[in-house]
């Protein structure tokens, strides 16, 4: 499924949706309403909510009337969630309608690909989910208690393996446009599951960058708008993790 690649790579912590700038240029002096952690966690619950219902809907429509029916949706949510990733990504001040744009749209996508993945091995849903969320909570644990400290050689490390996958993806996407692949991607063997292991890794490791740069933009009274603009972060990290768990396990269970 060459579609989701692209998907998968564009916009992450430590890319160009976060800088060690995007807080400390935007704050207001004086300003009214300022970012929260709490008012961010409620708005990633929101996120959250929207993926889940469009999802819904399109996991439903491709267990009622097959592939065909959710064609469009699928497409559709990828194309449409891409666009407003980048204009959320260029015009932050837009965050509070284009990141719950992003997430209504990319929950059609990943409703699709979710009942794709769940029709050829039973289960498998249920388990990235849950592999998903227990990794973020973990992380979120790891980061508080001051197990893992993102500083400057951890954010430079992980920004060169995240850069590295988001190239390895595109070369990959661009030669299946002449028939070919990176063959490891997609392989079931050895160096295909270690591969996305390690893809795996790395895009929860972003997972400590983005609780970083929320608490950051709390501590230093950030604009209100800015509570979006870090749930959507924390939105992408989170589905490019479930993609690639999604994969992972797939390549196990395909074994």
């Amino acid at each position: 499924m060459n579609s989701k690649q692209a998907l998968q790579t564009f916009g992450r912590s430590g890319n160009p949706m976060f800088s060690s700038k995007t807080f400390s240029e935007t704050v207001i002096e004086g300003q009214i309403e300022q970012m929260t952690l709490q008012g961010t966690v409620n708005k990633v619950g929101i996120s959250l909510l929207l993926v889940l219902l469009t999802a819904s809907f399109t996991w439903n429509q491709y267990f009622l009337y097959g592939a065909s029916a959710i064609t469009g949706y699928l497409w559709g949510g990828m194309i449409v969630g891409f666009i407003f990733a980048m204009i959320t990504i260029f015009k932050k001040t837009w965050a509070g309608v284009t990141a719950p744009a992003y997430a209504i749209a990319k929950g059609f996508a990943l409703g699709g690909i979710s009942a794709m993945y769940e029709a050829q091995f039973g289960g498998i849903t249920i388990q990235a989910v849950t592999l998903t969320f227990g990794t973020l909570f973990s992380l979120l644990f790891a980061y508080k208690t001051g197990i893992i400290k993102p500083d400057e050689n951890f954010r430079l490390m992980l920004f060169a393996a995240t850069f590295g996958i988001f190239i390895t993806y595109i070369v990959n996407l661009i030669m299946g446009f002449f028939g070919a692949s990176i063959g490891f991607i997609h392989s079931n063997g050895t160096f295909g599951i270690l591969f996305s292991l390690a893809v795996v890794a790395i895009a929860a490791l972003n997972l400590v960058l983005d609780f970083d740069y929320i608490e950051q933009g709390a501590e230093q009274r950030a604009p209100k708008y800015l509570e979006w603009y870090g749930a959507f972060s924390l939105m992408v990290t989170l589905i490019w993790l479930y993609l690639e768990i999604l994969r992972l396990l797939s390549k196990i269970r395909s074994r």
